[in-house]
């Protein structure tokens, strides 16, 4: 599907997580469709297992349990996320034919030595994983705000374009904004 960035009101998926470090076992994912004039027009829940593989199928689920034939872009908080569960973009996009961002917004070193670390028995499969995302790109938005994106399915010029649509202030686009609060609030119910 091709962006249509010249549309008034592209729709963006957006998923983010929440979890406890000390005692969960699954983060809850929550994503939310909203509208670039800022309506919001659908919302899904699911989770991802803290240090599992499950994350990419995850999604697609959440996905596909909205059924829907609109959404433009999908953005995730991250392209590695509940300790280490990595997102296979190129997957969700082969999938989805929906172009797809992976933001995050802290410069890093990247995180190979902690893969190593963390995995001791088998890091080398984590390891691959995540050498297949490829490299962040920093993107500076209009708020000027800088953010570090994985852009699938779209140039990092259209990426830009759709972040800057999507953020009123600071640097977190509002379908993220709004994921995170949702997972959260969902989290605190448990």
């Amino acid at each position: 599907m091709k962006i249509h960035l010249e549309k008034r009101a592209i729709r963006a998926f957006g998923i983010a997580e929440c979890f406890r470090k000390a005692t969960s076992r699954h983060s809850i994912l929550a994503g939310v469709v909203i509208r670039s004039d800022l309506i919001v027009d659908g919302c899904v829940y699911g989770h991802a297992t803290l240090e599992g593989n499950d994350a990419t199928k995850n999604i697609l689920r959440m996905y596909k349990s909205l059924n829907r034939n609109d959404i433009n872009v999908i953005m995730i908080a991250g392209s590695v996320i509940s300790l280490y569960n990595i997102i296979d973009s190129d997957a969700i996009f082969e999938e989805t034919g929906v172009p797809l961002l992976n933001v995050t917004f802290e410069e890093s070193e990247g995180l190979e030595s902690h893969i190593k670390r963390r995995f001791p028995k088998n890091w080398k499969a984590k390891l691959k994983a995540y050498k297949k995302i490829g490299e962040r790109k920093p993107v500076k938005l209009r708020t000027g705000y800088k953010v570090f994106v994985r852009a699938t399915g779209m140039t990092y010029k259209e990426a830009k374009r759709t972040l800057d649509k999507f953020t009123l202030q600071g640097a977190v686009p509002e379908p993220l904004r709004i994921a995170k609060l949702l997972a959260r609030a969902k989290f605190a119910s448990l």
